[in-house]
């Protein structure tokens, strides 16, 4: 009964912007640190941002000064805000739920995953 439901992805131009949101549900999600994590085809998936509890944000480095990750927690959400969207950033992106989260060791929940292309 537990889900993540993500919102849809889609094509973009780069320099543009794209929201994406995962809603939760069978969870107590304030107390849930909350991630997106992305797959590029034939590459390792890689965490993209990552927010605790307390609401600490944590970046990877190729997405920091361009992504933000906020979480919602009235409406168990979190969003990822991605601005100047370069060709790079497509992959998958996919949602998770940690209530223990360990560097390198990803578990919990996860999000159906949600595609975003970045072309001209």
């Amino acid at each position: 009964q537990v889900q993540l439901v993500q919102s849809r992805g889609g094509l973009v131009q780069p320099g543009g912007s794209l929201r994406l949101s995962c809603t939760t549900s069978g969870i107590t999600f304030e107390i849930y640190s909350m991630g997106w994590f992305r797959q590029a085809p034939g590459k390792q998936r890689e965490l993209v941002a990552v927010v605790d509890r307390s609401g600490i944000a944590n970046y990877a480095e190729s997405v920091r000064g361009r992504f933000t990750i906020f979480r919602e927690n009235s409406v168990n959400t979190v969003y990822l805000q991605m601005d100047s969207l370069m060709p790079e950033d497509t992959a998958t992106y996919y949602c998770n739920a940690d209530i223990n989260p360990q560097p390198g060791r990803p578990s919990g929940y996860w999000g159906q995953g949600t595609q975003v292309t970045v072309s001209s």
